[in-house]
């Protein structure tokens, strides 16, 4: 004999107004949903998003890169030459084009200086239309109508920040010298990344014999003085930004390749790798399709202190007099002005100032790249923060 069976049904248990739920319940479903949707984006989409989180370090890449384009389009801003002339119905283009002083009036064929009196007053005239940059003065111009008879001369109409030793504007070396700084800097930390990553790539990849004679020939080469080096080139060759990325590049991997060697020594050793090898797949393809995309992460971490640090190693080598030479545009050659001209209180607080600028919005970028690629921090923080309601709501829950 069987006995019935009796179904019971709660509302209470079956279905229940979302309005009476648990609001710990609906944080917790909520921060499922994060997790569920973050899992299927691509690395680099949760990598950006984990970056914007970190407002200072969002921020200052944007100030960053837009001070740097700024600047590589310095000749549109800062240039001792007209973009636009019209004169005598005719356009002329002088960023593109040297004009002789003869084609405005003048009787000499040298190139036409835009600051004489006499073919400012030529372009002046009715019918004529001349569109200056809004800072007309290069980095190197010298302008020998103005009424200033000293140098440095201070901040005036003409100079808003005043002008240097040789009668240079400030602004203009400033504008130019952080473009020098920064392109100098992006070069010397892209040919450092490809040879930390290719020559720590080898040694711990291959191991054995090959890891063992390179470590060595590091060493060595690690342990020649790069600063010595420097003034001996220095003496020998007039220095230029060339021998001085050449120069740098020679020692700038080093220390990049130890983190990229010992990367590879522990992926090695992971199953991935030992499938791809008994799947019959190559070296090369193993090293650039499977450990070297999982090895990255000290490598991107450190490419804007990598920056910070090429900055400050072209403004010490000026400073110090091993850089490049006037009228190259130079933060550390105006530091140096400043220093050996405190009266011009001008030309080191400028220099000061960018330079400081630059290394915070570097070190801020590097601060929150780091904690984006940081795995003990939680990979799906949600955007919002939770509100008190909702944090209480678990207690007030018990104490009811």
């Amino acid at each position: 004999m069987s006995l019935p069976v009796i179904e019971i049904s709660s509302p209470e248990l079956t279905s229940q107004d979302p309005a009476k739920q648990d609001p710990a319940s609906n944080t917790t479903a909520a921060t499922n949903a994060n997790l569920a949707s973050s899992s299927h984006q691509a690395p680099g989409k949760r990598l950006w998003k984990r970056f914007k989180r970190h407002k200072l370090g969002f921020y200052s890449l944007i100030i960053f890169v837009s001070l740097y384009v700024f600047t590589l389009a310095g000749e549109l801003v800062s240039n001792d030459k007209p973009l636009v002339i019209y004169y005598e119905k005719q356009w002329y283009f002088p960023l593109l084009k040297d004009y002789p002083e003869a084609e405005f009036g003048g009787n000499l064929p040298i190139q036409a200086d835009y600051h004489d009196p006499f073919i400012q007053a030529q372009l002046d005239k009715p019918g004529n239309f001349v569109l200056y940059a809004p800072n007309p003065y290069y980095y190197d111009t010298l302008n020998y109508f103005s009424e200033t008879d000293h140098y440095p001369g201070p901040p005036d109409h003409d100079n808003k920040l005043g002008t240097d030793i040789a009668g240079y504007d400030i602004t203009a070396r400033l504008i130019y010298g952080f473009r020098v700084s920064v392109t100098f800097a992006l070069g010397l930390t892209l040919v450092g990344t490809i040879l930390g990553i290719a020559i720590g790539a080898i040694q711990g990849f291959f191991v054995g014999r090959v890891d063992l004679v390179t470590q060595r020939l590091i060493e060595i080469w690690g342990s020649m003085p790069e600063l010595y080096l420097l003034i001996i080139f220095a003496s020998v060759f007039e220095p230029t930004l060339s021998l001085l990325f050449i120069l740098l590049s020679l020692f700038g991997w080093i220390h990049l390749s130890d983190y990229v060697r010992a990367e590879f020594l522990r992926n090695r050793q992971l199953e991935y790798v030992k499938a791809a090898r008994a799947l019959g797949l190559s070296n090369s393809q193993i090293i650039w399709r499977h450990i070297l995309p999982n090895s990255l992460t000290p490598v991107i971490t450190f490419l804007p202190f990598r920056m910070s640090a090429a900055i400050m190693a072209l403004a010490s080598l000026d400073f110090l007099g091993m850089g490049v030479t006037a009228p190259a545009p130079s933060l550390g050659q105006l530091l140096l002005q400043g220093k050996e001209n405190l009266d011009a209180w001008w030309i080191a607080l400028s220099a000061f100032s960018v330079l400081v600028l630059t290394l915070l919005l570097l070190t801020f970028m590097g601060e929150a790249l780091r904690n984006a690629l940081d795995t003990r921090i939680a990979d799906e923080q949600p955007d919002a923060e939770p509100q008190a309601d909702t944090i209480l709501a678990p207690l007030k829950t018990g104490a009811a």
